[in-house]
């Protein structure tokens, strides 16, 4: 699908992958909405980009409903959905003291990684399969975002690898299902990035994790992320796949 002219959503928008996401597709001439539950950030973004800022969170309907009128009234309907939010948490079953871990903060991450990215992906896919059809019968493009954790998952990341794990497994049954209404997905699974997030974390860790990936031997760049998903949306044939963008690297237990 060609990016240029198109309406785009972007979940996650404001920050790390997800900004760098729409600072891409905004360079190749689409019409971008950032969605964030961050609207400052998000209102920066879109400025910078010449975009629409959405207050969304994905994981409540009427946010969602809300944030896709907005882009839509602003860029028209749109065509592609890159799923990029997303959070993280690192908690062992048992603690150190014997408790066992809140269940609280699994549902959380299992809320916002695969019930708020399928939340979106629902809603955006019913009002896309209402477009008109392109080349190929083709009317749309969703991505999602999951992580090398989904299947190298570390000690203590049950609810992250659980959560990005359900997106890898979700990606061929929704692309058969939506085949029907000539939209693709696709998902990337990404090592580690340089993203905020990552930055946060003293230097020496942070090099220690570049060194543990094969090559090249640094973190990630998240306009490499960025590229890869606009080749996606480019790239006709892509559908019902997950990429891995890692540098080989494989996550030890720990």
């Amino acid at each position: 699908m060609e990016i240029k002219g198109q309406a785009v959503l972007v979940t996650g928008g404001a920050s790390g992958l997800g900004e760098a996401s729409a600072r891409e597709l905004a360079r190749l001439g689409a019409k971008v909405a950032v969605l964030d539950v961050n609207l400052e950030l998000a209102e920066k973004v879109a400025l910078e980009i010449g975009g629409v800022a959405c207050q969304c969170d994905i994981t409540n309907t009427e946010s969602v409903q809300a944030a896709l009128a907005k882009a839509a009234g602003a860029n028209g309907p749109a065509r592609i959905l890159m799923n990029i939010a997303g959070i993280g948490t690192a908690k062992r079953i048992i603690s150190k003291d014997g408790h066992a871990a809140p269940l609280e903060d699994f549902v959380r991450v299992i809320n916002v990684n695969l019930i708020g990215s399928y939340n979106i992906s629902r809603l955006f896919a019913a009002e896309c399969a209402k477009l008109p059809a392109g080349e190929d019968g083709q009317r749309g493009v969703m991505l999602f975002t999951a992580s090398v954790a989904a299947f190298d998952g570390q000690v203590g990341q049950e609810a992250y690898s659980a959560s990005k794990g359900g997106l890898v497994s979700m990606t061929l049954p929704m692309a058969r299902d939506l085949a029907q209404h000539g939209i693709r997905v696709c998902t990337i699974a990404p090592g580690l990035f340089a993203t905020p997030l990552m930055k946060t974390l003293p230097e020496a860790v942070q090099q220690s994790l570049a060194a543990s990936i094969p090559f090249p031997s640094r973190l990630g760049k998240p306009e490499e992320f960025a590229e890869l998903a606009c080749h996606i949306v480019r790239n006709d044939h892509l559908n019902g796949e997950v990429i891995r963008i890692d540098g080989a690297l494989r996550m030890a237990p720990r």
